[in-house]
């Protein structure tokens, strides 16, 4: 059984390891080299200690960590689940909990960026009911270098 709960300070150093493993996943060979070459594993740790009171995690029975989504304002910023829990059921869990949050905050639709040669993740999101909205020139600062990713901005009415 997976609980999905609010983050804690001593949740982030799983959620950096889960993220880096995640996203070179699905980002590796479809954004600049630069960018997936700033993505290390370091990287992640610094980026998530600041992120507790945006992020919610997906914890198995024993308190393993399986996943995670970050929501900012109207934006599903960040959704990954491990390799082991991926075709579980936990990322649809997830993204309900994030549409949940983004209507709570008073938006009517919320929206997200997904790295336009992440075809499994482009399945899941039409999947859940969300569309694809178009291009989205995605810019990103990592490494001290801006990079922009290809991405499509998916919306969904919440």
């Amino acid at each position: 059984m997976t609980s999905i709960r609010p983050a804690v300070a001593a949740d982030m150093a799983a959620v950096a390891d889960l993220w880096h493993e995640g996203w070179h996943d699905g980002h590796a060979g479809h954004v600049p080299d630069g960018l997936t070459a700033a993505r290390t594993l370091a990287a992640f740790h610094e980026r998530t200690p600041g992120r507790v009171a945006e992020t919610t995690v997906a914890v198995d029975d024993d308190g393993t960590l399986v996943g995670f989504v970050m929501v900012v304002g109207d934006e599903v910023e960040q959704l990954f689940v491990g390799r082991a829990g991926r075709g579980s059921g936990v990322a649809a869990q997830l993204l309900a909990e994030a549409e949940r949050q983004v209507a709570v905050a008073g938006y009517d639709e919320a929206w997200l960026a997904v790295v336009k040669g992440n075809a499994r993740a482009r399945r899941f999101y039409d999947r859940c009911g969300w569309v694809d909205a178009g291009e989205l020139p995605y810019e990103v600062t990592a490494g001290g270098e801006t990079f922009v990713s290809p991405c499509r901005r998916y919306v969904k009415r919440v």
